[in-house]
């Protein structure tokens, strides 16, 4: 890119960068999220590189800062302006935000969410829009409907939609996302009640169940986990949890059973058949119930999790006050009540966060970068609390990573 001079505007070659830094940016948060120090790669590598060396951390992070940071500068600016999934400054702006809090420079945080706040383009959703505005449902459902994700569909609270759209060319595959196929249950598998149905968002695999303590068992015939209460961490108000955003009723949709309910049980929960589904991720056409991946547009970034990455600058700053103010937009939003700077601590936006962007966030992700993750991995996971500890944070490096690389040794992470 950088030899080329044959461009048809002179302001191309930026731009093109830009998309690409991002990109990389985008591609090795992953990478040291998930395996600590990984080779920084700037060129294509011809021939193929057998001697990587691993680059610390804390130099990765300051490369995808400078990324990033050309990125905000050479970005477009108005998402008006631009083709629907296509990336403009303020999506740089959110993931730069969310780098400097992996890097604990809380201020600058803060500053690149407050610019995608301030931006005037954004604002969270809260009338009935889009697709099934006449339907029954509310204002959080419609974020999630078929074709109200982007722009074009009247959704201001998007900052990044990647493009999934069914049927479309340049659209979705059977393998791009496969949300629904993790978080939908295998109620398929009560076939004396259930068939697959576009209604029941298709077929799911059930990869993903959620916790009792946060999901809670109201109106199903589950236990409690000990301790917690049946309702989980919504308040009766939040309409992030109302029926149209959890199915806990599951109507029998077969002939010879049309019509009754089956209640979700201990054993249909951890079979996997049945539990309280989100129905974010609910997807299915009649002419492809069984398809593999969701052809739907898939929000990446949007303005309600930018609110929640302030919110973790603030209490990286010491200003509770702050962080309760930011966490308090999205709350109001949801219409749960206000949360006071005293109640408001790393453990209370990371449930936050669950309320508002489960099934969307990369929770490992999230709880690796506030330093929660033994400690909130031991205090809910039933099955892995006595044997969790803190070199699980990272991923082992594959073996056929480190064999390949046979011009000098590739460290594994410690642990393993």
């Amino acid at each position: 890119m950088n030899k080329n001079n044959n461009w048809s505007y002179p302001t191309d070659k930026a731009l093109y960068q830009a998309e690409a830094r991002f990109f990389r940016a985008y591609g090795y948060r992953s990478l040291q999220y998930l395996y600590g120090d990984a080779p920084w790669v700037e060129t294509i590598q011809q021939p193929f590189v057998l001697n990587f060396t691993r680059t610390p951390r804390a130099e990765l992070l300051s490369h995808m800062v400078d990324d990033l940071k050309f990125a905000v500068d050479n970005l477009p600016v108005n998402p008006d302006a631009v083709k629907p999934g296509k990336l403009t400054k303020w999506a740089a702006l959110h993931l730069l935000a969310e780098v400097y809090l992996c890097q604990k420079d809380y201020e600058n945080a803060r500053k690149c969410a407050r610019q995608v706040i301030d931006s005037g383009y954004f604002s969270l959703m809260k009338e009935r829009f889009g697709a099934e505005k006449d339907k029954p449902g509310d204002y959080f459902h419609d974020l999630f409907v078929e074709n109200n994700q982007n722009r074009t569909s009247g959704n201001q609270e998007s900052i990044w939609v990647m493009q999934f759209e069914y049927k479309t060319v340049g659209g979705g595959t059977p393998s791009d996302d496969w949300t629904r196929r993790d978080w939908l249950p295998q109620y398929h598998q009560l076939g004396s009640f259930f068939k697959i149905c576009s209604e029941y968002g298709g077929r799911g695999l059930a990869q993903i169940a959620p916790f009792k303590w946060w999901i809670g068992t109201k109106n199903t015939n589950a236990t409690p986990e000990a301790g917690n209460v049946p309702d989980g961490i919504f308040e009766d108000t939040d309409i992030r949890n109302s029926e149209y955003n959890f199915k806990r009723e599951w109507i029998a949709n077969q002939e010879s059973t049309k019509g009754q309910r089956v209640h979700i049980t201990d054993k249909y929960w951890q079979d996997g058949w049945l539990f309280p589904a989100p129905t974010k991720f609910f997807f299915a056409h009649d002419d492809d119930l069984t398809h593999t991946g969701s052809y739907r547009d898939r929000m990446k970034f949007r303005l309600s999790e930018t609110y929640l990455l302030l919110a973790e600058a603030y209490l990286g700053l010491n200003d509770a006050d702050n962080a309760a103010k930011a966490v308090n937009v999205v709350r109001n939003r949801a219409k749960a009540s206000s949360v006071s700077a005293s109640q408001m601590d790393m453990d209370f936006l990371l449930d936050e966060r669950i309320r508002e962007l489960v099934g969307e966030e990369s929770r490992r992700f999230t709880l690796v970068r506030t330093g929660k993750y033994v400690d909130r991995v031991r205090k809910y996971n039933e099955v892995l609390r006595n044997t969790v500890d803190e070199h699980h944070a990272l991923w082992p490096v594959p073996k056929t990573i480190i064999d390949a690389n046979r011009d000098i040794e590739f460290p594994q992470n410690p642990g393993y």
